[in-house]
């Protein structure tokens, strides 16, 4: 079973809109309980009034401003919806590791597996920049590399490395395979794709 992705908190812009939400609220029933001690209502809120009686939903004003809110509430909703921390690369847990190793082992206990079953999956993840450097130290190590750059995104490594000695293919085929395990050992649960490239350094 893959574990959930790690979700943003949101703290601050949850704040924001809380307070927002409290403030507007706050302030119509203020209004709307002078209006009920028989004072005049405030003036933003006759103007309001007035406004809605004026301006129809035909007026071309009016649509135009609802066609921007109704996108302003998808997008929202859509944030909402979005684990949000992009950064973070997911890893494989323990026990993925061990169900790939093996499928199970019938000599186990029911207990244990009562037990295993109960437990919460294990979450880990790695910085997208800390990845990046794991695989930038790696390909360091192939002989004829005198400098790499790894950017590293979700479904794709892109990988840039200068030589200053060895055929350029031989350089290339052993980046390949160095990266390759690299990103294995990384242990990540969609593990991305490697693209090289590796050119001759300019003198």
């Amino acid at each position: 079973m893959t574990p959930p992705r790690f979700r943003s908190a949101r703290r601050i812009p949850a704040a924001l809109v809380a307070l927002l939400v409290l403030g507007v609220a706050g302030l119509f029933l203020y209004d709307l309980a002078a209006v009920r001690a028989d004072r005049p209502a405030m003036a933003w809120r006759r103007e309001l009034a007035h406004r809605l009686e004026v301006h129809t939903p035909a007026d071309l004003g009016v649509q135009l401003a609802g066609g921007v809110l109704v996108l302003a509430g998808v997008v929202l909703l859509l944030l909402a919806f979005t684990p949000g921390i992009r950064r973070i690369l997911m890893m494989r847990s323990p026990d993925q590791d061990a169900d790939q190793d093996a499928d199970g082992d019938a000599g186990r206990d029911g207990d244990q597996d009562a037990a295993g079953a109960a437990r919460p999956p294990l979450r880990a993840g790695i910085g997208r920049k800390d990845a990046a450097q794991v695989l930038r130290d790696r390909a360091m190590e192939v002989p004829g590399v005198r400098s790499a750059r790894v950017r590293m995104g979700r479904s794709r490594v892109r990988v840039r490395a200068t030589s200053h000695f060895r055929e350029l293919d031989e350089v290339r085929a052993d980046l390949d395979a160095v990266i390759a395990v690299g990103i294995e050992e990384l242990g990540l649960v969609h593990p991305p794709r490697p693209r090289l490239r590796v050119r001759r350094r300019a003198d």
